[in-house]
Parts: C-alpha cells; sequence; structure tokens
C-alpha cells in the first residue's frame, strides 16, 4: 500500500484519528532512566507497545534524536514500528526544505535510511523541494501549511496580489497542493489545531487531502473543534498528541499511563465524528 492508503487502513483498523507524537526528551524519562539519552529507544518503544491499537500514525521528530546523537536508536525504533504494527504508517517529522541533490539527500535519508512512510516538508522553496521526495512513489509528503505557532502570521497570512482572488498565502499553497502539485496523489498537509477556521478552510480547498493536525493536548487544541473543521468522510486527519500522551506519568507506569491518555483522546476524536 501506498502511504495514502495505509494511513485509510490505520484509521479504520484502529478506528482512530489519533498519531502519537514520538519527542523523546530524557530530562523528562521515568525512575532510573531520566537524563540517560542512552535509553531513548526503550522509552519509545514502550510508548509504541502500549499504543500501536489505538493510532493512526506514530511521528516521530528527528531533532529530538539528532540532538542527542541517537539516529541509531531512530533506525531501531522504526524498524521496531515496522515489526510489531506494520499497520501503523511512520510520519518522519523532519520539515526539510532544500532543493536539488541536497534533498535528494534528504529523502534518501527519510525513505531508505529511517524507512520513514512520509515525511513532513517546508515548501518554501517551491515545487522544487518537493519533487525529489516524489520519485518515491509509494511515500507521502506532507507540507506545512498553516501552523499554529505567532510567527505563522508573518507570512501565512500575507496576500497574493498577483494571484487571482488575492489568496493568502496558506489558502494558495493549499489549493497547489491539491491540484498542480500533487502529481502522484502523495501530498497532504499540515495545520495547526489551535486555528478550526483556518482548518476548515483549508479542507475546503484541498477537500480530499489527509491532514496532519498538531496541537491537541499539551499545545491546547480543542478535539471537538478540529474534527468537526477538518474531518470529512474519505478526507482524513491525523491528530497529533506528543508530550500529553509520552509524559502522563513519570514513574514506572509511563507506558500504562500514554495507553491511558491516548485511549481517552482517541474517543474523543471519535465521538466529535
Amino acid at each position: 500500500m501506498n502511504f495514502i492508503q495505509q494511513i485509510h487502513a490505520a484509521a479504520s483498523l484502529n478506528n482512530s484519528l489519533l498519531c502519537v507524537g514520538l519527542d523523546p526528551e530524557p530530562a523528562k524519562f521515568p525512575g532510573a532512566w531520566k537524563g540517560d539519552a542512552g535509553r531513548i529507544f526503550d522509552f519509545c518503544s514502550g510508548i509504541v507497545d502500549a499504543t500501536k491499537d489505538l493510532v493512526i500514525a506514530f511521528k516521530p521528530q528527528i531533532a529530538y534524536f539528532a540532538a542527542h546523537r541517537a539516529e541509531d536508536q531512530l533506525e531501531r525504533l522504526m524498524a521496531h514500528i515496522k515489526r510489531v504494527a506494520p499497520h501503523v504508517p511512520v510520519i518522519l517529522d523532519a520539515k526539510r526544505g532544500d532543493i536539488g541533490s541536497t534533498a535528494e539527500q534528504y529523502a534518501r535519508e527519510a525513505f531508505e535510511r529511517y524507512q520513514a512512510d512520509a515525511v513532513t516538508l517546508s515548501p518554501f522553496m517551491g515545487l522544487d523541494s518537493i519533487e525529489p521526495y516524489l520519485r518515491y512513489p509509494d511515500k507521502g509528503a506532507i507540507l506545512l501549511c498553516r501552523t499554529s505557532n505567532t510567527g505563522g502570521n508573518d507570512w501565512q497570512m500575507q496576500r497574493l496580489a498577483d494571484v487571482p482572488g488575492q489568496p493568502r498565502l496558506f489558502e494558495h499553497l493549499a489549493a497547489l497542493a491539491q491540484t498542480a502539485w500533487n502529481k502522484n496523489g502523495q501530498l497532504g498537509l499540515v495545520v495547526g489545531a489551535t486555528f478550526p477556521g483556518e482548518i476548515a478552510r483549508v479542507r475546503e480547498l484541498a477537500p480530499t487531502l489527509p491532514l496532519l493536525i498538531p496541537g491537541v493536548g499539551a499545545q491546547g487544541g480543542d478535539a471537538e473543534a478540529t474534527v468537526k473543521a477538518g474531518w470529512r468522510e474519505g478526507a482524513p486527519i491525523i491528530v497529533s498528541s506528543s508530550r500529553a500522551v509520552l509524559y502522563a506519568s513519570s514513574g514506572d507506569d509511563f507506558a500504562a499511563a500514554a495507553r491511558r491518555v491516548a485511549m481517552q483522546t482517541r474517543d474523543m476524536l471519535n465521538a466529535a465524528r
């Protein structure tokens, strides 16, 4: 299956819209593991094992591994997910945004070294920055579109005077991702959960694309508003929660606590449907 098919299959099998983000911070690890970067794989694999039947996807953030020289642990984690949860796609959160041969190497890193099913990208440099990833026809490329950080307004909300209708930048990107850029049906979009009105606008412009929506949980996004704005039958949303799940407990019961929070979040998202 390609990435889009994997997302639909995982959503159905696990009855879920929830993506668990894997952002390991050793300073927050439980008990004797606290502060030990050598335990990143152990911590993350424990979360995976506890939640693999509750999620639509897993989303490891590469910086949390690279900062601790733990890329080898990320490779092990990717292989572990493929082994214990082959039905759950893995999105490598890398937000790459270069062009040419550099982008080719980033694509190779994501899809060949780490065996990710999809990767997040920054499309600021245009279609050139995306094309190397589209050469992997079974993989997904998820483009930053409307992010929830304050500085996102600096660019994303600006109107384009030279484009008919003068859309805002994020609107123009959503339309391109749905049409001209989506040559192989591989694209998705990132839209922050803190802007449900803009999620709805992106869904209007990109009615079939999967939307990766971070920000539910510790970042304060409203789960019900998010689902109502973005979910449509046949048009998946991938609602990501990281810290609220990962650090539900600072004790040895961290995996069980993560499962409880993941189940509560999944059920809350489903109720909004």
